[in-house]
């Protein structure tokens, strides 16, 4: 009996042995130099210093072992293994092949088809500095004559920015979206994570829905960085009118907007609005993000912007994030802003509940700014040109 016991435990023992070297060689093969493994990143450790250096896209060609955050999951991952092991008898074998199986598919959660399709579309739409501008769009948004219509037309109507839809990514949030996307823009791409909710119909502000949609946009923003690429996130219900560019420090790792601006566009007292959100590719901006992600289990029930307002302090103060806040005299919004089409480069439809009042209100201002550049210098120049208010949410 004891013989029994003894040649089963050998056998065990060699059917993880090897299970364990098969399932390394899987990882360290299957894991490119681009980093497939998202959810968890190397930055996030505490190990690293925080730099600005470019997060620079991996060449397979030149690059082929897996990289060094990869190996040390791996070998995280096989030394609870082998702890686990350890304490296994015959009868808890296959318990513990079933544990190593889900903990094995956990660890990465993207597939390699969905990255290189971003990466495919990221590399369509950079321009030379590999800066992308994004926006996201569902069914109801995405419609004819809705907020996707009214924001690419803003792109043609306004003074010398007609080029920057080239360099446009769309992100649809489920396939009604894609489809209507690609019958009016080049570059769309379907947000992996959104077949798992219904994100086609207009959300409740605040609902369960609206949180978990603009979370995964902060997921997939830190995923482009991760990928060597700066950003200009603008949410689909933003009318541009100039260059906003023109208004960004160099300087900065983030450029935010406002919903209300204090003076000092480097103050955290501001109050930032995600809206429209510039990022420069480096690995301490990475970490920012994972910071942000992680802080939305201390803050239940808020969204992104709620929770980086919460922890922008913090970033500025331990992580030496510049943050730029953007001066709505320039960038506006519907919750604070000039009534001057001389001093605007964007305005947002915050501060807006609905969709029929965003697009109401961002209809007509859209046709006051056609109005506006009819005009001469000498018009212009006679002091603020203001539009009709109020609105149903602009005042």
């Amino acid at each position: 009996m004891g013989s029994q016991q003894n040649a089963l435990h050998q056998l065990v023992s060699f059917i993880l042995g090897a299970s364990a070297a098969a399932v390394l060689i899987f990882f360290l093969t299957s894991a490119s130099s681009g980093a497939r493994f998202t959810e968890i990143s190397s930055w996030a450790n505490g190990t690293t210093a925080f730099d600005d250096h470019p997060v620079q896209e991996a060449n397979p060609a030149t690059e082929p072992a897996a990289p060094a955050h990869t190996e040390a999951k791996v070998l995280n991952f096989f030394f609870l293994f082998s702890k686990a092991a350890t304490f296994v008898d015959s009868t808890g074998f296959w318990q513990l092949i079933g544990f190593y199986f889900v903990l094995g598919s956990s660890i990465q959660l993207g597939s390699p088809e969905q990255d290189e399709e971003l990466e495919r579309l990221l590399r369509a739409v950079a321009d030379e500095d590999r800066t992308v501008i994004m926006t996201s769009v569902n069914e109801a948004w995405a419609a004819e004559d809705s907020l996707l219509d009214l924001f690419l037309e803003s792109f043609r109507t306004g003074e010398k920015i007609s080029h920057f839809a080239s360099h446009l990514l769309v992100v649809a949030l489920d396939a009604g979206a894609l489809e209507r996307c690609r019958a009016v823009h080049p570059h769309c791409y379907l947000l992996p994570s959104a077949a798992a909710r219904n994100l086609s119909d207009e959300k409740v502000y605040m609902s369960q829905d609206y949180l978990d949609l603009v979370w995964s946009k902060v997921r997939l923003q830190q995923r482009i960085l991760e990928l060597g690429y700066n950003f200009l996130f603008t949410d689909v219900d933003i009318l541009w009118f100039r260059n906003p560019f023109e208004r960004m420090s160099v300087a900065a790792h983030m450029v935010t907007s406002s919903d209300f601006f204090f003076g000092d566009p480097y103050s955290p007292m501001n109050l930032p609005n995600t809206g429209f959100l510039y990022v420069k590719s480096s690995k301490r901006t990475v970490g920012a993000f994972e910071a942000w992600r992680a802080a939305r289990e201390a803050y239940p029930g808020k969204h992104e912007q709620q929770v980086l307002n919460e922890i922008k302090h913090e970033l500025v103060a331990t992580r030496g994030l510049r943050i730029q806040f953007l001066d709505t005299e320039h960038n506006a919004g519907f919750c604070n802003n000039t009534r001057d089409f001389n001093t605007l480069y964007t305005m947002h439809a915050n501060c807006c509940v609905g969709l029929g009042a965003k697009l109401n209100d961002l209809g007509n201002l859209l046709q006051e700014w056609r109005a506006y550049r009819q005009m001469d210098d000498e018009e212009r120049s006679r002091g603020p040109v203001r539009w009709k208010v109020p609105g149903i949410c602009i005042h």
